[in-house]
């Protein structure tokens, strides 16, 4: 019995031995991440925008202005952003009282190659109709109060579309889809649909974590994160946020935003989610 079982052992150790040989020398080809789909990538450029300017004096509270309150916030943001991430260059759409034209704006961000575009804003509400002696008339709305964080929608995904096949690729990717983009292509549009909804998605989640810090950090009130076709944002390829940081008209959120401790948190706010994003996605 012991002599058969050696027998067999001694038949099946060379079958073993060319089977260890030669599976190891079968290549093993590595799968290539689909670059397009990953969320993973590097924070190198942020836009800073500062909303309105010049003539286009934005919201108006009892004793100051939109273009006034966000120019001095984008100032404090850029500077914190250099501060905190000193790797991270740091572009302004605006640096002074005069405006720039919306489509303009984009053009800066997307000539920067920005990886992140965040226009800063002050909210406000309509005047309201009411009734006094029998007549209606029309009285400041100072109700609003809060922040609110606008991403684009759906409705002006075309004009993102754009933008993305003219400035974001990369240059091998651009010139492809610029000399030869054919919409009836499924290759041009799968390669199109798949930067759109990343930047999309990246979008929103920005969006959610500096609504939460201003939540969780700074108590503030919280109008949501919501869809809006806001031009500057449809037209910047990366992604993009629009963040009203409160309603000028209201007499509390006026002194806040212009406070030296209200913008610096807004800021700091900010500056916190940028952080998380960064983590998130490097």
């Amino acid at each position: 019995m012991k002599n058969r079982t050696l027998k067999r052992l001694i038949y099946c150790f060379p079958l073993f031995i060319l089977f260890i040989t030669t599976t190891s020398f079968i290549e093993e080809k590595p799968v290539k991440p689909d670059t397009t789909e990953s969320n993973r990538f590097k924070l190198k450029t942020i836009v800073v925008d500062a909303g309105h300017g010049g003539r286009r004096a934005g919201a108006a509270g009892s004793f100051s202005l939109e273009k006034d309150v966000t120019l001095a916030i984008a100032f404090k943001l850029q500077k914190a952003i250099q501060r905190e991430l000193k790797d991270i260059k740091v572009v302004m759409t605006r640096t002074n009282g005069e405006d720039v034209d919306w489509q303009k704006r984009s053009d800066i961000a997307n000539a920067a190659k920005g990886n992140l575009f965040i226009s800063i804003h002050c909210n406000s509400l309509p005047n309201k109709t009411v009734v006094v002696g029998g007549r209606r008339t029309s009285v400041p709305d100072r109700s609003g109060k809060g922040v609110l964080i606008l991403v684009y929608g759906f409705h002006r995904t075309k004009e993102e579309e754009k933008a993305i096949r003219e400035n974001l690729m990369d240059e091998k990717d651009a010139s492809e889809m610029n000399s030869a983009f054919d919409p009836n292509d499924p290759t041009s549009t799968i390669l199109l649909n798949a930067y759109k909804n990343k930047y999309r998605k990246q979008s929103i989640r920005f969006a959610d974590l500096v609504n939460k810090e201003f939540v969780e950090t700074d108590g503030r009130k919280s109008n949501g994160v919501i869809e809006q076709g806001v031009l500057v944002l449809c037209h910047s390829a990366m992604p993009s946020i629009l963040v009203e940081t409160g309603f000028i008209n209201n007499p509390d959120d006026e002194k806040y935003l212009n406070s030296e401790e209200g913008q610096e948190e807004i800021v700091n706010s900010i500056v916190r989610a940028i952080i998380k994003y960064r983590k998130e996605n490097e």
